[in-house]
């Protein structure tokens, strides 16, 4: 019992997330739309920017307002026929325009400030994954899960908390202008509009910066959460690591596979060089020279101990002259690869070579 207790603990603690996230589970995530985002520092800007676009805007649009009702009472009231189509038209016209001129800053500034907010937040991201039909969401055990789940408790937190932070800068705003509400009656109606105007004004914006201060460790939360649901066990790594790089036995397999056919190219390519030169015994280096193909001669094929037995023996089968010379074996076998020309400094040596060669060749027709 206690060695199963034992083995058990073993497998929890390998699938403990402790390492950070890695940039392809990052992508992944991003791809499925879960980034860090907090809506309360969305909505919190967006309210102090519309705050101000009605302090700089307000007082014209009331001036716009109080222009058309005049209108409405002089014109449309008193001297027209209010019933009549003409005049209805007008007037649909111009309080379409009237309202129009009040709401579209108001809500252009909305719109455009939201974009900026998410971009600063997000990025450019556009997904399809969040609108997706999960059938998964209408399980209601699940459903319920979510609903006394850690996030909906720290949702609910955060609500309380805002709705009593509101209230708090409310009560207080006006608390300290209570004492002014009795004069009111002394003041003409502009005024005493202006005054309530600027209370709630002030208030708002006081509790514009508190939302505000609040969005940002809001977000700094979402922050925290987010790395902390990003972070993988060191198997999650192994797995990608795998699915990336490719499983290493495979890959072996591939390497393996590669050199046996870059191995069977390399043989077959043996018969149609001009020599051999070897080590004598532990390297073996074929070389061929087609002046019509390249400037240089080329190593066709190379190798040592084993390979450079097998070398010799098909060059000996093939009749291809084999010719004794450590040195420039050596020099060849470290600095030329496959399929690649003689270096300019080796040019020398392997043209006297190749001339002994050449030579022999032609004795031995002479012969024959």
């Amino acid at each position: 019992m206690k060695d199963l207790r034992f083995n058990i603990d073993l497998q929890l603690f390998a699938e403990e997330k402790t390492e950070k996230a890695t940039p392809r589970r990052r992508q992944e995530a991003r791809r499925k739309g879960q980034v860090v985002k907090s809506r309360e520092f969305n909505s919190a800007v967006i309210l102090l920017a519309i705050l101000l676009v009605l302090k700089y805007t307000l007082y014209n649009k009331i001036i716009n307002y109080s222009i058309f009702m005049e209108s409405f009472l002089s014109d449309y009231i008193i001297k027209s026929d209010l019933y009549s189509l003409t005049n209805l038209a007008v007037l649909n016209r111009n309080l379409l325009l009237t309202i129009s001129g009040f709401l579209l800053p108001i809500l252009g500034t909305a719109v455009i400030i939201s974009i900026i907010i998410n971009y600063i937040q997000v990025g450019s991201l556009f997904i399809t994954e969040p609108i997706k039909i999960k059938l998964e969401r209408l399980n209601p055990i699940e459903g319920f899960k979510r609903l006394f789940s850690k996030r909906a408790i720290v949702e609910l937190l955060k609500s309380v908390i805002k709705v009593s932070i509101v209230v708090y800068v409310v009560y207080v705003s006006i608390k300290k202008r209570l004492t002014f509400i009795p004069l009111l009656t002394d003041m003409d109606i502009i005024e005493a509009v202006k005054y309530i105007g600027d209370a709630i004004f002030d208030a708002s914006i006081k509790v514009g910066t508190a939302l505000l201060v609040l969005s940002i460790a809001d977000y700094m939360y979402q922050r925290r959460e987010h790395e902390r649901s990003l972070m993988m066990s060191k198997e999650d790594i192994k797995e990608e690591f795998k699915q990336t790089e490719g499983n290493p036995l495979i890959k072996s397999r591939i390497r393996q596979m590669q050199r046996q056919v870059m191995m069977r190219r390399m043989m077959q390519a043996i018969p149609e060089a001009d020599v051999v030169i070897t080590n004598p015994y532990h390297l073996a280096v074929a070389i061929k020279y087609d002046s019509k193909k390249h400037s240089a001669p080329v190593v066709v094929a190379k190798g040592a101990n084993l390979i450079a037995e097998k070398i010799k023996e098909i060059a000996m089968i093939n009749k291809v002259e084999i010719v004794e010379n450590k040195p420039l074996a050596q020099l060849l076998y470290k600095s030329v690869e496959i399929g690649e020309m003689v270096p300019e400094e080796l040019y020398q040596a392997v043209a006297e070579v190749l001339a002994f060669v050449y030579s022999l060749k032609q004795r031995r027709e002479f012969i024959h």
